[in-house]
């Protein structure tokens, strides 16, 4: 090594120990490029050792194996329940089967992801795949916000305002749906940006979406791989995950009230229990998923742009992974929340037919009017007998 390369290290270090409290020097963020390799990524000891580790090489993988082999079948089976199976559509349907949808494409990608894992971390696909991979996460939990907000602000408004015309209102669906999706597609572009991969010294990896780089310590100007993501999560964390919090919290005290209102006992006691499982799954998917993740995404990001020690990085990607876990509750909500899901789904596994079904409709009515029609005659002749 020739003295000018020693004398860059030398002043390389001196300004990343004058720029940074002692407490944070063993370790700013995750990768630092190395001055004698360019391209390479010189990691701490704790943060090779994290790569290394059964948490990201063997829970990681079986959250994500779960995920597919749920997932997969369960939403190909909501989506073609709702596209194929049910006849008369209504804004319900269309949001959770645009929900369903966006858990399918994303789903769809995950064995890329769990060879990552499986291949002890190390990307072997490219750049262009991992951004890819990495939007359609991102694009799938943002979505999945917007449509369960949706759904329940129409849980919220069909059961204050039953007579309502708008309540039914495809049109108004529809239009929402194509916001939503034009608006993911938009806030997604930015994640094309800036690189993900990054190749790591020790251990010999590419990591995909783990490793963020920065160029030199001592630089004032942050990369893109880092301002870029900084950002971003800012924004999306307060527009598409706290104010659908709001709205989505707003919604579900109103329904509560307007169902302790309600009039029928009957009709208010099956609407009241749809509604709480319908709380009961939303907070759950919130909470496991949602919440933890977003608010790990924005303190990440922060404390790297401020170079600062990240202490709960192993906790911010556990977060992420549990965060796919949303992909595998949203068929159970559309189970338990709505009756004609349920039965197209259970006519569905038993192979019959729309139209097997719809005779077993007409035949059960007739039954059951003939039966009425008995009765009635019944009832009319020990009428005329006791008059007699």
């Amino acid at each position: 090594m020739d003295l000018k390369r020693i004398f860059s290290l030398l002043l390389l270090f001196s300004c990343s120990s004058a720029a940074t409290p002692a407490r944070n020097r063993s370790r700013l963020y995750l990768g630092v490029e190395d001055p004698e390799n360019a391209g390479q990524v010189i990691l701490t000891e704790s943060d090779s050792s994290a790569l290394k580790s059964q948490l990201t090489t063997v829970f990681f993988p079986i959250v994500y194996i779960v995920v597919f082999v749920v997932g997969l079948p369960a939403n190909g089976m909501a989506v073609w329940v709702f596209l194929f199976r049910t006849k008369k559509k209504h804004p319900s349907s269309i949001y959770m089967a645009n929900l369903a949808l966006a858990d399918l494409l994303f789903i769809i990608w995950l064995p890329l992801k769990i060879s990552y894992h499986l291949n002890g971390n190390n990307w072997t696909y490219g750049e262009p795949l991992c951004k890819v991979l990495v939007s359609f996460f991102y694009g799938n939990m943002y979505s999945s916000i917007l449509f369960i907000t949706c759904l329940s602000v129409q849980r919220y408004w069909v059961v204050a305002h039953p007579l309502s015309r708008h309540r039914k209102n495809n049109k108004v669906a529809v239009g929402v749906t194509v916001a939503i999706w034009a608006f993911i597609w938009l806030t997604t572009t930015p994640l094309y940006l800036y690189d993900h991969t990054a190749k790591v010294k020790d251990p010999n990896i590419t990591t995909c979406h783990d490793v963020s780089v920065i160029k030199d310590l001592g630089d004032p100007f942050l990369s893109e791989s880092v301002r870029l993501p900084f950002f971003y999560f800012i924004f999306m964390a307060t527009f598409v995950f706290f104010v659908p919090c709001i709205v989505i919290l707003v919604a579900y005290i109103r329904l509560l009230k307007a169902l302790g209102e309600s009039m029928e006992e009957s009709t208010a006691g099956k609407n009241r229990h749809k509604a709480v499982v319908l709380i009961v799954m939303v907070l759950v998917t919130f909470l496991v998923c949602f919440l933890p993740s977003n608010i790990m995404l924005v303190v990440h990001y922060t404390l790297v742009k401020n170079k600062q020690l990240d202490n709960g990085y192993g906790f911010y990607i556990t977060t992420l992974c549990l965060a796919s876990l949303n992909s595998i509750l949203d068929p159970f909500m559309y189970y338990f929340v709505s009756d004609d899901f349920r039965d197209h789904v259970k006519n569905t596994l038993l192979c019959r037919s729309s139209r097997t079904v719809e005779r077993m409709r007409v035949s059960f009515s007739s039954m059951k009017y003939s039966k009425k029609s008995k009765s009635f005659v019944s009832n009319s002749r020990n009428t005329e007998s006791s008059t007699i």
